[in-house]
């Protein structure tokens, strides 16, 4: 494992065409916030995700992070800033991973969008495959991937009184209206080059298991890339990012949502040529093996597998499909949005080898 911290901590960059903030009206808004130290402001952008969208604001020695909903959305629940800022007000002192949010804006003059800021957790955050000056060994591998699902199991854990959020959400039902929703989402998503999803949404409808019984936080959208590592310590988690559709839910739906992402060894090649994290390196653990760690940490029982395991993967394919619209339609001048089409087709076709017996679990 390498000892050159600096070297593993996540770049910005410049900000993309299209995504420019109004640096001039942020200052003026901000001042009372932050004080003086805003004349110096300087705006650059995190180049991961494509979603919300995430720029480092600095001055002098201080850092924030900026959270807006993407240009040209037509999807405003998912990109709901307001909730980020709820949820995450609400874990900071129950659940030591979020970031701590400083200041919610509602004012769509100042940057065209509802935004907040919150404090800058400095790491490491891994995407498709682990830096090059990362070197960690199959049995760290291992360590890392299952400390990762056990901070989703933590926040499974939440005391949902204790932190104020008892209220939040609507749990029952949560699976029907989460099926329901997705796909209502995917058919107002669709153009004419998209993938057919028919089979997939009668099957998750015809195999919806009974809920299980357990209202959690859910982060809805837990991933590598939405995870900082302690530069110092890439084994261990030190942060949780990306809230924008945390909820109060089924915690099985999570997992299946988290291992949508999950490409194991032993997943055909055409799945585990789209992985967008080193799940399949050596010392990863299997689906199977995740499943049995979740439920010795959260006592909860996983049956049904293959449906939240497909529901997981369909919903990347709505949320593909969500991105591709946008580019489709000329609301975004991301070249990378053109991938997620194929994408979509990808994910399609696992939902239905699932629903064949074919991949295993």
């Amino acid at each position: 494992m390498t000892t050159n911290k600096s070297a593993l901590i996540d770049k910005t960059s410049a900000v993309r065409e299209g995504e420019e903030l109004d640096l001039d009206a942020l200052k003026q808004h901000l001042e009372p916030v932050l004080g003086s130290k805003v004349a110096d402001l300087a705006v650059r952008q995190f180049p991961g995700g494509h979603s919300n969208l995430t720029y480092l604001l600095t001055a002098g020695a201080e850092n924030w992070v900026l959270r807006r909903p993407p240009f040209g959305s037509k999807v405003k629940s998912a990109h709901d800033m307001s909730r980020e800022f709820k949820i995450l007000s609400a874990l900071k002192d129950v659940y030591s991973y979020g970031p701590v949010p400083v200041h919610f804006c509602a004012d769509h003059s100042i940057i065209g969008s509802d935004f907040y800021l919150m404090n800058y957790i400095q790491g490491l955050v891994i995407r498709r495959d682990y830096p090059e000056n990362l070197r960690l060994s199959p049995q760290q591998i291992r360590q890392q991937l299952l400390n990762f699902f056990d901070v989703l199991s933590e926040l499974h854990s939440v005391d949902l009184v204790a932190a104020g959020l008892d209220t939040f959400g609507r749990p029952e039902g949560y699976v029907k209206r989460q099926v329901d929703g997705w796909c209502r989402r995917w058919g107002d998503a669709v153009t004419e080059d998209t993938v057919n999803c028919d089979i997939t949404i009668q099957w998750l409808h015809d195999n919806m298991p009974e809920e299980s019984g357990k209202a959690s936080v859910i982060h809805n959208d837990y991933k590598m890339d939405n995870v900082i590592f302690d530069a110092a310590d890439p084994l261990r988690v030190i942060g949780v990012l990306d809230w924008e559709m945390s909820t109060v839910g089924d915690p099985l739906m999570d997992l299946g949502c988290t291992l949508g992402y999950w490409v194991q060894v032993d997943d055909p090649d055409f799945f585990r040529e789209s992985r967008t994290m080193p799940s399949d390196f050596e010392g990863a653990p299997t689906r199977a093996e995740i499943i049995e760690r979740f439920q010795q940490q959260t006592g909860l029982s996983v049956e049904n597998f293959p449906f939240y395991f497909c529901f997981g993967l369909f919903r990347l394919c709505v949320i593909g499909q969500q991105i591709y619209y946008r580019y489709y339609h000329g609301l975004t001048k991301d070249h990378r949005f053109a991938g997620f089409l194929k994408k979509a087709h990808v994910l399609q076709r696992m939902c239905e080898l699932i629903i064949q017996g074919q991949i295993k679990i």
